[in-house]
């Protein structure tokens, strides 16, 4: 397993501060809560909850041609094939596996195919919270293997694509 960077709002719910400023390691426990907030939507009992007035029921999986980094959203260096779109994944123990710090979909993402003007390998992917557009990405990484694009390509991303919080 890979460790996946933090980006956006969780990266300050997550970071404790030690008085000589370098950033103190989370408990197993908070870090597996926290994926689950995030992914499953129950609430950290007297640290965080799900109460807002429209909190987000999807999450959405984006597929990139290169590393958006920290400082990028979720439509940098991202797909633009005919075909793509960003993949919706429930924001539950439906469409996400939470378990020992870590988090997976429960079934594979698939992508659009890839019909015409394919353009470059596919090298990341990212989660974030907008079907389109220049939003946040929650945690992104790279893919193990890139895929490389040609007219019916389907990309894919398998559930054994794993985030760990650690």
């Amino acid at each position: 397993m890979r460790q996946i960077k933090a980006l956006g709002l969780a990266a300050l719910l997550v970071m404790g501060l030690c008085s000589n400023g370098w950033a103190a390691g989370k408990g197993d426990t908070f870090e597996n809560d926290l994926l689950k907030l995030i992914f499953n939507a129950p609430a950290i009992a007297n640290i965080a909850d799900n109460a807002a007035t429209s909190p987000l029921t999807n999450l959405f999986v984006s597929m990139h041609t290169a590393d958006p980094a920290d400082a990028g959203v979720q439509n940098t260096s991202e797909a633009a094939y005919t075909g793509y779109a960003r993949v919706s994944v429930a924001r539950t123990s439906g469409g996400w596996t939470v378990s020992g710090n870590s988090v997976s979909p429960v079934a594979n993402i698939d992508f659009g195919e890839c019909t015409a003007s394919c353009g470059s390998n596919l090298t990341h992917w990212c989660v974030g919270v907008a079907s389109s557009g220049a939003t946040k990405n929650l945690y992104c990484g790279a893919l193990s293997t890139a895929i490389t694009m040609s007219v019916g390509t389907i990309p894919r991303l398998k559930t054994t694509t794993t985030i760990t919080e650690d």
